[in-house]
C-alpha cells in the first residue's frame, strides 16, 4: 500500500497487524481521489474508522488543509502515527483514539469536515447508525461530502437514505463508494 499522488507520492505505508482492517487498494484509492480531486485542496478531511490512515494521508498529500483520523484501536493509532511521521504530514493530522460515534457526539469547537470518509467494518450496520447520528448532529453541514465505502451488496443503499441524497455511486468488484450530501 502506498500514497498515490501529491507531496508524499510513492511512499509506502504500513498497515496494522492482523486481519481486522481491510486497506483500500491502491487502484480503488486512485479512482476515489480522481473523483474528488477538485474538492480535496484546502479541505478539512475526516477519515473515520481510519485503520492505517491511508485515505486521510492521501488527502493531505493532495493538498487537504487538515485531516482528522478516528479509530479506537491502539494498533491502528500507532500505525497512523508512524505513517504520518514517515510521510512528513504529521503536523497536518489530528489523531483521535476514540469510538467514531463518541467522536461525533463529543464534537465541539473545531471546523466541520468538508469531506467525510467512512469505511466501517462490513455487514454490521454501522453505516446506518453513523448516518443517523450525523443527521442529528452539527458535525456535518449541507456542504459536507460524505463518502461511504461499503460492501457491494449492502442493501442499505439500494433505496437511498432519508435525510441524505445520493450524489453518485461507484461500484467495484466487491465494494462500492456511495457519495452523499445532506
Amino acid at each position: 500500500m502506498r500514497v498515490i499522488g501529491g507531496s508524499a507520492r510513492s511512499l509506502k505505508l504500513k498497515t496494522p497487524p492482523g486481519l481486522h482492517t481491510r486497506p483500500t487498494t491502491d487502484r480503488i484509492k486512485e479512482t476515489l481521489f480522481n473523483m474528488i480531486a477538485d474538492k480535496v485542496p484546502d479541505s478539512i478531511f475526516c477519515d473515520m474508522f481510519s485503520g492505517s490512515g491511508a485515505i486521510g494521508i492521501e488527502a493531505l498529500s493532495r493538498g487537504a488543509k487538515r485531516a482528522y483520523f478516528i479509530d479506537n484501536r491502539m494498533d491502528c493509532i500507532r500505525c497512523m502515527e508512524e505513517n504520518l511521521r514517515f510521510t512528513k504530514l504529521f503536523n497536518k493530522g489530528e489523531i483521535f483514539k476514540k469510538d467514531a460515534f463518541m467522536f461525533v457526539k463529543d464534537w465541539k469547537g473545531k471546523e466541520s469536515p468538508t469531506i467525510l470518509f467512512m469505511d466501517p467494518p462490513y455487514e454490521q450496520g454501522l453505516e446506518r447508525e453513523m448516518l443517523n447520528l450525523l443527521y442529528e448532529s452539527s458535525f456535518v453541514t449541507e456542504n459536507t461530502c460524505i463518502i461511504v465505502e461499503t460492501s457491494l451488496h449492502n442493501p442499505f443503499f439500494h433505496k437511498g437514505y432519508e435525510g441524505f441524497r445520493i450524489i453518485k455511486q461507484k461500484k467495484y468488484k466487491t465494494n462500492q463508494h456511495i457519495f452523499l450530501q445532506r
